[in-house]
């Protein structure tokens, strides 16, 4: 899976997207500003270490649009009541997020430009492999 910080999950099941889907994202992620983004800090969900963006609110605002439309699909199927953008780093127990901690950490910050969003979708089960469905970039 590439880097990235999650907009929503899970989705449409991937046999049920078609073009009424993927233009609907291309007109709501087309009307959205890229925008620049800093990973400055590490934090930690019960198993997952994850780099925190800053800021958080653009990630935050997209996932609530695409809900909007989508309300079939809550984000982690509605297992949490806040939006907590992150980009994953590693997942697993204590010692090697512990590890995964050390390595990441001398090259913080990191920043970038977002400039697209993707849709991902699973080839192989169980999180083996997943691939680029369709990009969607944001307005310049």
């Amino acid at each position: 899976m590439p880097t990235h910080v999650t907009l929503l999950f899970p989705f449409v099941p991937a046999e049920r997207v078609g073009d009424e889907i993927l233009s609907d994202l291309r007109g709501l992620f087309a009307g959205t500003p890229r925008f620049g983004v800093a990973f400055r800090r590490t934090a930690r969900f019960p198993t997952t270490l994850y780099l925190a963006p800053e800021p958080d609110e653009p990630f935050a605002r997209l996932t609530e649009q695409i809900v909007r439309r989508y309300p079939d699909h809550p984000p982690y199927e509605g297992a949490f009541d806040t939006i907590t953008p992150h980009l994953t780093v590693a997942h697993g127990d204590e010692a090697l997020m512990d590890e995964a901690e050390g390595d990441v950490l001398p090259a913080l910050p990191i920043e970038a430009v977002v400039r697209e969003a993707l849709l991902l979708e699973e080839i192989e089960p169980d999180w083996a492999r997943w691939g680029t469905r369709a990009r969607f970039r944001f307005a310049e």
